[in-house]
């Protein structure tokens, strides 16, 4: 996966998209040196999560990775969220419409 992918970046998270040879899936590195308490890292990947589940239509046909930056465990949940679906546009313009 971190090979041949599409990466799009903001202040707060890194997330790299591919279309998959299978089904897609949703990857998740949150990483203990970002966020060092449990409590951020789960909070974290349940934004992701939902977040992927909102936008489910457009992104189940990709493999989609998830890595957060330092800033991220002290943002508020709105922003991320807000950034999280700008990035998955951005990613699904870059990686264009499979089959085209």
């Amino acid at each position: 996966m971190f090979a041949k992918n599409i990466r799009v970046t903001d202040p707060y998270w890194t997330v790299l998209i591919r279309i998959p040879e299978g089904e897609g899936r949703l990857g998740m590195a949150i990483a203990k040196k970002r966020a060092k308490r449990a409590v951020d890292r789960n909070r974290l990947k349940r934004l992701v999560r939902e977040s992927f589940r909102h936008n489910h239509e457009r992104l189940a046909r990709f493999d989609i990775v998830v890595m957060n930056k330092d800033i991220t465990a002290a943002t508020d949940n709105k922003l991320l969220v807000k950034s999280l679906d700008t990035l998955w546009s951005k990613a699904i313009k870059r990686i264009g419409t499979p089959g085209k």
